[in-house]
């Protein structure tokens, strides 16, 4: 069966904004006349989730979709550097950051590595096709997700090493659309979700 994943990232809020670890952190005014601006230009699915994060489903209800949170799009678990900015950490833990950054396997902040991350995700995506029931011919869904689960998605998809995670940027109300089936991705990144000119 042939599935179509289309991953919508969030929109801007405030610890984006000062590049905090917080995926808890609620849209600002921005952020949500941003996401109902471009609520039109939304593609059907036939199954439409959201990151539980407050984020993700404020994002999902300023686009017009009524999203079901999903635990397995959770947003990366950064332990105890959530809430912190990047630089905080960067001039506090100088080695655990590195060590964060360098070794996919490495979790110093107490929370999940990027090898359990992209694992994380990539099994869910890979079991996706089983939502839609074995007499459909293709299964499309659509979630609002974290950028980090986005990153995940594509280098799980793609089958890309884990560190080229570090080299995929994710913009504020982007859509990336992976289609395939579990070891078979194709992927379209970054397509900005606007309103279609002239409405």
């Amino acid at each position: 069966m042939t599935v179509r994943v289309t991953l919508v990232s969030p929109a801007m809020n405030a610890a984006l904004r000062e590049a905090r670890f917080d995926g808890d952190a609620p849209l600002d005014r921005a952020g949500e006349r941003a996401a109902r601006a471009a609520a039109s230009a939304v593609p059907g699915a036939g199954l439409v989730l959201s990151g539980p994060s407050p984020r993700c489903r404020e994002t999902a209800t300023a686009l017009g979709l009524a999203a079901r949170p999903e635990p397995a799009l959770t947003g990366w678990d950064l332990g105890r550097w959530s809430g912190r900015r990047l630089d905080e950490v960067g001039a506090a833990e100088p080695a655990a950051l590195a060590a964060w950054i360098g070794d996919p396997s490495a979790a110093p902040h107490g929370g999940e590595s990027l090898r359990e991350l992209v694992e994380r995700v990539g099994g869910w995506l890979d079991g996706v096709g089983g939502e839609g029931g074995a007499d459909r011919e293709a299964l499309s869904v659509l979630a609002v997700v974290e950028p980090s689960v986005v990153r995940a998605a594509v280098v799980h998809g793609l089958t890309l090493p884990l560190e080229a995670f570090w080299r995929l940027d994710v913009a504020p109300l982007a859509l990336t659309e992976l289609s395939g089936r579990s070891g078979r991705w194709n992927v379209r990144l970054g397509r900005p979700l606007t309103a279609p000119q002239g409405l």
